[in-house]
């Protein structure tokens, strides 16, 4: 497994990849009409805005040969904290550690660019196996509300954070 920061070139993979986690994790949660539909664009059009202009934010991917595994994109929020945005691992590789690795690296970036700084994320209720992943890496449950992802589709999401301290212990600890 390789892990390198994401460049422009990278996002309509980061974007496939993004949309095929969605569409394997929110199957349950969302509509088909969404997942399936506008999705792919929605994504591809983000990540081609995300990655022309990295200012402020952080993609790594997860490689192995030309298949990307997976990737962690930070960015720095209004009050200063960093947001781990997005985490995905490519659906039929959940479970084998890319999250972890892509996580912990996440840590050890907002430990030496932002330190001090509490490191958060939203994850949608009922997203379970996201959701004891995150309390397995030790999140700590700060909030909980809607978020509206479309204007026709309003969910409950969870915030966890680890606040500074832990991001400091974490991003030492030895790399899974």
């Amino acid at each position: 497994m390789r892990f390198r920061n994401g460049t422009p070139e990278d996002a309509e993979r980061v974007a496939a990849l993004h949309t095929a986690s969605w569409q394997t994790a929110y199957a349950e949660l969302m509509p088909s009409t969404y997942l399936n539909g506008p999705l792919r664009e929605d994504h591809l059009a983000k990540w081609r805005a995300r990655t022309a202009d990295p200012h402020g934010r952080w993609l790594l991917l997860a490689e192995d040969g030309d298949e990307l595994r997976g990737f962690i994109h930070l960015v720095t929020a209004p009050d200063g904290r960093i947001h781990v945005d997005n985490l995905h691992a490519r659906p039929g590789r959940l479970g084998t550690g890319i999250g972890h690795r892509l996580l912990r690296r996440g840590f050890a970036w907002a430990a030496a660019e932002h330190p001090g700084q509490d490191v958060y994320l939203e994850v949608l209720r009922g997203n379970d196996r996201a959701i004891a992943f995150y309390e397995r890496q030790g999140g700590i449950r700060t909030a909980e509300g809607p978020v509206r992802l479309s204007p026709d589709l309003v969910l409950n999401e969870i915030e966890y954070t680890w606040p500074a301290a832990k991001v400091q212990t974490l991003a030492k600890a030895p790399a899974p």
